[in-house]
C-alpha cells in the first residue's frame, strides 16, 4: 500500500478500514502477496535494537486491525502455541505483581497497566506510529475478585500422566468402579485420556504451599529434596501452615542458602481434596479406604473425582472408591440456573423455616438427580401436599395402634385375615423394591413407589375399608387384632422405609411405635423389618385383591355420580348390585356377605348375567352397576342401613352384628 511516501503491508481485506482510521485519503495497492511467502521476513523492532521474523497464525482474522499483529507468548494461549511452532521461547518479562522486572529495558519497575501512554509516546518519538485510539473490548476477569487477569508465562510444577503407564493404570481402574449415573465412565475416561500432564502448582497468595527449595540459576531441586520435606512438614505440624511463609532459607538450608530459594507457588487446590482419601480415609480409625462412595455435582469430573484417583493411583495403585455418584444442580422452574445475581436462589434455610427440614429432603428425593433439578416455590408447595399424605398415613397407623401390646396381641400371619395378610405381604413386596431402590440410589422411585403406596394401596383401599373392623368389633376379637397386627408390621416397615429421607419424622414415628422389648434405641439404628409373608389357601393372593380394588374403584365412580344427582348420600345409605360372568364373578362371590365392607355399602350382591334393567346400571370397566338407595333403617352404631335393625328389645337402635359385637362373642370376619 503506497500512501505518500509509505509503503505500508497490511491485509486487503482491511486496507480501506486502516486507510479511514488513519485519515489517508490518497493512497494505492502497488502490489499482493499471500502471508505464506511473507513467512520467516526478518523485521525491526519498533523501539529495541532488536530483529524478529515473521509467523504465520491461524487465530489473526480479517474482523479488526491490520491483518499483521505483535505476537506475545508470554502473556496469551494462542500466542504460545504459534510461538512453539516456530521455536520461539517465552522470556519472563513481567513480574508475580504485574511490574516488568529490572532487565527490562524502558519500562523497567513499571506496571503492566500503567505504560499505555509510556509505549504510545515511544512510538511517536521513532516515528513508528501509524494512529492511536482508545476502546473498549472485553477481557478475562477473576471470578472472584472481579478484577481483570494478567496471563503470565512462568515455569510450573506438572505431575506427568506418562511415567510408568499411569494414564493406561487410571483407565483400566475406571473400569473396575460403579458409575452412578453410568455415562459418568465414558465422561471420565474420555476426559483422563485428553489430560494433559497435571499442573499442580499455582501462583497465589493463599493455599498449600509447594515447599521446595530450587537452585537460584538452574531451578533444579535441592538434592536433599525428600529430607527437607520431612523437615518443613515437622516445622508446619507444630506450627501451622504459617510456618512455611514465615521460614527463611536459612533456617533450612544454612550454607545452602546462598544457592537456594524458597518456591512461592501454592498446590492446585484439586491436589489439596484429591489426597483426602490418604489425609482422611487412612488417618480415621471410623473410616475406611477405599471409601464406599464419593458423591458429588457433575462438574467434578474434571475437578475432585479425578484428581482423587490420579493420586490415589499413583500412592496405592487402586482407586480411592468403589462407587461415584454424580447429581445435577438446581434450577429455578423456568430452566435457568439459579444464582444471586438473578435473584431466583431459594435459601434452603428459608424452606425449612416454612416448611420444615423433611419437605426440603423429600424434594430432593423426589427429583431425578442424574439432571438438574428444578424447584420453584410451586414444586416446594406440592412436595409439602406429599408429605403431609405420607405423615397422616403414618398418623392413621399410630392412632389405631391405641392399646395394642405386641407382646401379647400380635397374631400369627396364618391367623391374618384375608386383606390383613394381602396388606402385609403387599407391604413385603414394597420393601423389597425399595431396599433395592435404595441400593442403586433411585430416590425418585423411592418417593413415588411410597407415595402411591400411601394414596392407593393405604388410603385408596385398605385403611378405607378397616375402619369399620376397627372402630365397631370388640377391642379384643380376632377382626380387630388382625387388622391391629397388620398395622402394627406395616409401621415398623414404614418407620424404617422412610428413615433415610424423612428422618426427623421418622424419629418422631419411632418414639410412637408400641413399645418392644429388646428394640433399637433409634430408626437410625434399626435394620430393616423383617416382614412375615403367608401364602393363603383360599388364593386370595395379590392379584385377587389388585381384581377387588379394581370393582371397587369401578363401584365408586358410580356412587359418587349418584351422590352428585343427590339420589343418595354417603355410600352407606346405598346397596349395591353387580353383575358380572366369568372369573369376576366367582372372585366377588368368595367374599359372601362381606363384600359390603370392601365396597363401603350397606349391602352388596353379585348376580350373574346381565341385568333386568339395563337403563338402570352403569357399565363401568366391564362391569354392569346398579347402585340403589337403601330402605332399611341405619345403626347408630355402624351407620350401615340393615333390614335387623329394631329388631332386638334390648338394643332398638342397633343392627344384629353390633349387638353382637357388645353383648356376645363378636362376629367373625374371614375376608375383609
Amino acid at each position: 500500500m503506497q500512501a505518500g511516501a509509505e509503503r505500508l503491508l497490511m491485509a486487503e481485506a482491511l486496507h480501506e478500514q486502516v486507510m479511514s482510521r488513519g485519515g489517508v485519503d490518497d493512497f494505492a495497492i502497488v502490489g499482493r502477496v499471500k502471508g505464506q511467502a511473507l513467512e520467516h521476513l526478518v523485521l525491526h523492532h519498533p523501539f529495541y535494537e532488536r530483529h524478529l521474523p515473521v509467523i504465520l497464525g491461524d487465530h489473526v482474522t480479517t474482523d479488526a486491525g491490520t491483518g499483521c499483529v505483535h505476537t506475545a507468548p508470554d502473556h496469551g494461549a494462542d500466542d504460545f502455541v504459534v510461538a512453539q511452532r516456530y521455536d520461539i521461547n517465552t522470556i519472563n518479562y513481567v513480574n508475580g505483581d504485574g511490574t516488568y522486572h529490572d532487565g527490562v529495558e524502558l519500562f523497567a519497575g513499571d506496571h503492566v497497566y500503567k505504560v499505555d501512554d509510556k509505549v504510545v509516546d515511544l512510538l511517536k518519538q521513532r516515528g513508528a506510529l501509524f494512529y492511536q485510539t482508545k476502546f473498549t473490548h472485553s477481557f478475562p476477569h477473576c471470578w472472584r475478585t472481579k478484577t481483570p487477569l494478567i496471563f503470565r508465562a512462568t515455569p510450573q510444577w506438572f505431575i506427568t500422566l506418562n511415567h510408568n503407564d499411569l494414564r493406561q493404570n487410571i483407565q483400566s481402574a475406571i473400569e473396575g468402579v460403579e458409575w452412578i449415573p453410568h455415562w459418568g465412565q465414558a465422561r471420565i475416561q474420555g476426559m483422563v485420556e485428553g489430560s494433559p500432564d497435571w499442573c499442580v502448582s499455582r501462583q497465589r497468595t493463599w493455599g498449600v504451599p509447594i515447599a521446595l527449595f530450587v537452585h537460584k540459576q538452574t531451578q533444579e531441586l535441592h538434592p536433599n529434596t525428600a529430607q527437607l520435606i520431612e523437615e518443613v512438614a515437622l516445622k508446619i505440624e507444630k506450627e501451622g501452615i504459617d510456618a512455611w511463609f514465615a521460614l527463611e532459607v536459612e533456617d533450612i538450608l544454612g550454607d545452602d542458602a546462598k544457592d537456594y530459594e524458597k518456591v512461592t507457588d501454592t498446590l492446585d487446590v484439586w491436589f489439596d481434596s484429591g489426597v483426602t482419601h490418604h489425609a482422611v480415609l487412612r488417618d480415621r480409625d471410623n473410616l475406611q479406604f477405599p471409601a464406599d462412595l464419593y458423591l458429588e455435582g457433575s462438574d467434578q469430573h474434571r475437578g475432585w473425582f479425578q484428581s482423587s484417583l490420579k493420586t490415589s493411583m499413583t500412592i496405592n495403585g487402586v482407586p480411592p472408591y468403589k462407587q461415584v455418584l454424580t447429581h445435577g444442580f438446581t434450577v429455578d422452574a423456568d430452566g435457568r440456573k439459579m444464582s444471586k445475581s438473578l435473584g431466583n436462589v431459594i435459601p434452603p434455610q428459608k424452606v425449612m423455616n416454612d416448611l420444615g427440614a423433611d419437605v426440603l429432603r423429600l424434594w430432593v428425593s423426589a427429583t431425578d438427580f442424574s439432571a438438574e433439578m428444578s424447584v420453584s416455590q410451586e414444586i416446594l408447595k406440592q412436595t409439602a401436599d406429599s408429605y403431609r399424605r405420607i405423615r397422616n398415613t403414618a398418623r392413621f397407623l399410630l392412632a389405631n395402634l391405641e392399646g395394642f401390646d405386641p407382646a401379647k396381641d400380635l397374631l400369627p400371619a396364618d391367623q391374618l385375615i384375608s386383606l390383613d395378610l394381602w396388606a402385609v405381604n403387599r407391604a413385603s413386596e414394597l420393601q423389597k423394591e425399595l431396599i433395592e431402590h435404595y441400593d442403586t440410589y433411585q430416590l425418585h422411585s423411592i418417593y413415588q413407589k411410597l407415595h402411591n403406596f400411601c394414596i392407593v394401596d393405604l388410603g385408596g383401599f385398605y385403611l378405607d375399608i378397616i375402619k369399620d373392623r376397627q372402630y365397631t368389633t370388640k377391642s379384643d376379637s380376632i377382626a380387630r387384632r388382625s387388622a391391629q397386627t397388620a398395622l402394627y408390621h406395616i409401621a415398623e416397615a414404614f418407620t424404617r422405609w422412610i428413615t433415610p429421607i424423612l428422618s426427623y419424622t421418622a424419629d418422631e414415628l419411632w418414639d410412637a411405635l408400641p413399645k418392644v422389648e429388646g428394640r433399637e434405641s433409634s430408626a437410625f439404628l434399626a435394620q430393616w423389618y423383617d416382614l412375615p409373608k403367608v401364602d393363603r389357601a383360599d388364593n386370595m393372593d395379590s392379584s385377587y385383591w389388585a381384581a377387588i380394588a379394581q370393582v371397587k374403584n369401578a363401584v365408586n365412580k358410580v356412587i359418587e355420580s349418584k351422590r352428585n344427582e343427590g339420589s343418595i348420600g354417603k355410600s352407606l345409605t346405598a346397596t349395591v348390585t353387580l353383575y358380572c360372568d366369568g372369573q369376576l364373578h366367582d372372585q366377588l362371590n368368595q367374599l359372601e356377605d362381606e363384600l359390603r365392607f370392601v365396597l363401603i355399602t350397606s349391602s352388596a350382591v353379585v348376580k350373574k348375567g346381565q341385568a333386568p334393567d339395563a337403563a338402570q346400571v352403569t357399565e363401568i370397566d366391564g362391569l354392569s352397576v346398579l347402585v340403589e338407595p337403601s330402605t332399611d333403617k341405619k345403626c347408630v352404631r355402624c351407620w350401615h342401613q340393615r333390614p335387623d335393625v329394631g329388631l332386638y328389645a334390648e338394643h332398638p337402635e342397633l343392627c344384629g352384628r353390633c349387638v353382637t359385637n357388645i353383648e356376645g362373642d363378636g362376629e367373625v370376619r374371614q375376608f375383609a
